[in-house]
């Protein structure tokens, strides 16, 4: 086959008509061979007069194999035409348009809701013709008018201005009012305080606000602050009857029993610097007596001396006391 063969119908695709050509020149290559026509059905060709040339069949023998004659040409490809497939394109239905306008305007509604301030909408805006007049009469709550007597009102106008106090001078005002001054005529006689000279007075006898954690709010004794390391004395001539060098609240301290005026008085003294008094129990000292030094032994908040009296085991006051029968 050369050329256009005019036993077949015109091409009808590109793809059919470059088969058509690599046919033809495959024929010009190995001429003899017949060409087999496509057994898959065609496409329909346009209407038109076909050739009277076109052969009924195919003939019935076919020329001697090419190898049989020494010469054996390139293997020519076979074309078969399949017919070409539609493709289609898939279409959207109208209910799943909607469905998906729908989404998309809920969604924009919602993320306005929860942004926008409702009042940057104006929506709430009162008219300017409405009528306010009334609208203090309908939030009025009963009791916030509070109607005061003439009297009264010149009398809080007219007051004097008032006094802030702090803790610190509350607490001073309730305990710390005492008189703690104290004179020394000469330090001889039978019963002396424990201290050759006047020394200061941190907390008196009786109720007081506790200065520690643990400490006590009833304070049965005095305490005296001449320093720490100052040498304690014996108030009278008695018998020790408790000696505590390692004891708890009182630290180191220790308790003489006098007789004074037909009376059984302790004196108990408390504190004192670890291993600083060389008294004994049992021991009997003398007025005027070393006992120990100051200290802050226990349960104290600084140096001093716990001085506390009793008299036929009863609390006194010691300041009192001393007062009243020191010489």
């Amino acid at each position: 086959m050369t050329g256009t063969d005019l036993s077949l119908p015109p091409a009808t695709t590109r793809r059919e008509l470059r088969e058509r050509e690599r046919a033809a020149a495959g024929d010009a290559l190995a001429p003899g061979l017949p060409v087999v026509p496509s057994a898959l059905p065609q496409p329909a060709a346009p209407a038109q007069a076909f050739p009277a040339a076109f052969p009924a069949s195919l003939p019935a023998s076919l020329p001697a194999s090419p190898a049989a004659s020494g010469v054996v040409p390139e293997p020519t490809m076979l074309a078969v035409d399949l017919p070409p497939v539609a493709r289609r394109t898939p279409r959207r239905t109208i209910g799943s348009r909607i469905l998906s306008l729908t989404a998309l305007l809920f969604a924009g509604a919602f993320i306005v809701g929860v942004t926008v301030p409702a009042n940057a909408l104006d929506v709430f805006a009162a008219s300017e013709t409405a009528d306010t007049s009334t609208l203090a009469a309908a939030v009025e709550v009963p009791g916030q008018v509070v109607e005061v007597d003439g009297d009264a009102a010149a009398a809080v106008e007219a007051r004097d201005g008032f006094e802030v106090k702090s803790w610190a001078e509350v607490l001073k005002s309730q305990y710390g009012s005492r008189d703690y001054n104290y004179r020394m005529a000469g330090w001889t006689g039978a019963v002396r305080w424990p201290f050759p000279y006047v020394v200061p007075i941190s907390s008196g006898f009786g109720d007081r606000a506790a200065p520690c954690r643990g400490c006590s709010t009833v304070h049965n004794a005095i305490d005296l602050t001449p320093g720490a390391g100052a040498p304690i004395y014996a108030i009278a001539d008695g018998v020790v009857i408790r000696r505590e060098p390692r004891g708890g609240s009182w630290g180191n301290n220790l308790t003489i029993e006098h007789k004074i005026n037909g009376h059984v008085v302790t004196s108990s003294y408390a504190h004192m610097q670890w291993d600083s008094s060389p008294i004994e129990l049992g021991q009997t000292v003398k007025v005027g007596d070393f006992l120990g030094l100051v200290g802050a032994t226990g349960q104290a908040t600084g140096a001093h001396l716990h001085l506390e009296i009793k008299v036929d085991g009863e609390y006194v006051d010691p300041l009192v006391w001393l007062k009243a029968n020191a010489g």
